[in-house]
Order: structure tokens, then sequence, then C-alpha cells
């Protein structure tokens, strides 16, 4: 004669509420990296004590130590730098260049790109960090 049932534990686990903690985590994940600096472009720029925002209608030309030029982040050569900043200006006569040159760099290479946007009626100006 047999008295006692013989009772299996059942464990379960419930995953309802995981989709929801994954969606949140992915979301803020999202969030979180469209509001990393866009620019990839590995500068050391000069320092500077007084610093200025400037407006939101602008462009950057940057310049890394090797001397290769980007225009919002996309390559331009030397020889095309006069026609894209032309362009540019066309586009939008009121905008801003923000020059981001390496602090490495000759000071002639930014007197250089200073004078091409000089002559297509451009604003400069050269971007820093503060000390």
């Amino acid at each position: 004669m047999q008295l006692r049932r013989r009772s299996r534990l059942h464990s379960e686990m419930r995953a309802d509420s995981m989709s929801d903690i994954m969606f949140f985590l992915m979301l803020f994940f999202l969030i979180m990296s469209t509001l990393v600096s866009p620019s990839v472009i590995k500068l050391t720029l000069p320092k500077s004590q007084a610093g200025k925002t400037v407006s939101k209608n602008n462009f950057t030309l940057s310049v890394d130590a090797n001397s290769n030029y980007f225009v919002n982040d996309k390559p331009v050569a030397f020889e095309q730098l006069e026609s894209v900043l032309g362009q540019k200006a066309i586009e939008s006569p009121d905008a801003t260049c923000v020059i981001r040159a390496d602090n490495t760099l000759p000071v002639q290479v930014i007197v250089d790109i200073i004078s091409i946007g000089t002559n297509k009626k451009l604003k400069m100006i050269l971007a820093t960090d503060k000390k």
C-alpha cells in the first residue's frame, strides 16, 4: 500500500517581463549612440583659454597629422579642396567653416586653407581645445 504520492517539483521561469527589459536596454543604447560625437577623425587640437561657440550653419574641415583633408568627415584631396569649399559657399553663403587642424601641422597648411576660404568668401574659424 502506497500512502504517499510522489510529487515532482516543476521549476518554471517566467520570461514575460524579459522582453520589456531588453526593449528598454536597446532603446537606451540607441539614444546614447546618437549623442556620441559624430566626428571620428583623431585630432589633437591646439589649446586656447578663450572659447566661443559658433552657429549651427557650419561645416567642418579637418586635417590630420598626415595632411589628409576631410570635409564633414568625407575625405577630400587638397587639389579638390578649392572646388568643394566653393560648392559649400554657393550652397549657403552665410556658412561658417570650422577648421579642425592637428596641432603638429605646420602653420603654412592652415594659412593655405584660410586663404582658399577667404577667396571663396567663407567665414573661417579655427577650432581649439580648452586648456
